[in-house]
């Protein structure tokens, strides 16, 4: 059976485009991260806190800031840990991450939060809470390496 040259290019084609999808898709790769945030809130709040991000073996230092605004009272300690999905290097797990929510905490209660940065970098949070807080607002928080 003879295959025609045209035939066998557009194959060629098909099968390198597929293979590069596969490729960069392969690349994209996931580090879990843990840090604790306090925060404080009346209409406008605060948050703070440090923690630590592990990729490829690798365990790197982070800071942690942010802004929320809307409904919220209250202060609270948060002690998170996750995934950090799509990623290609350390440095893609920094930056701006927002979020809308609400909740409230009075003694403990838990948080899962799954947020998303400019780089493209997936957040998924799960966390315990401590402290008296009740919120409906638009956060923002900032991860830095250190």
């Amino acid at each position: 059976m003879k295959i025609s040259s045209g035939f066998r290019r557009i194959a060629v084609a098909a099968i390198a485009t597929a293979g590069i999808g596969f490729a960069s898709s392969a690349h994209a790769d996931s580090g879990t991260i843990r840090f604790a945030v306090y925060k404080a809130a009346f209409f406008v709040g605060g948050s703070g806190g440090e923690g630590t991000f592990t990729f490829h073996g690798k365990t790197y230092p982070i800071s942690i800031g942010g802004v929320s605004g809307g409904l919220a009272f209250g202060v609270s300690k948060t002690y998170f840990r996750g995934t950090v999905r799509h990623i290609r290097r350390v440095r893609d797990v920094t930056g701006v991450y927002g979020a809308a929510g609400g909740g409230g905490t009075l003694g403990k209660g838990a948080q899962v939060i799954v947020m998303t940065n400019d780089r493209g970098a997936q957040l998924e949070l799960s966390g315990k809470q401590v402290g008296l807080q009740v919120n409906a607002d638009l956060s923002g928080l900032a991860i830095s390496l250190r």
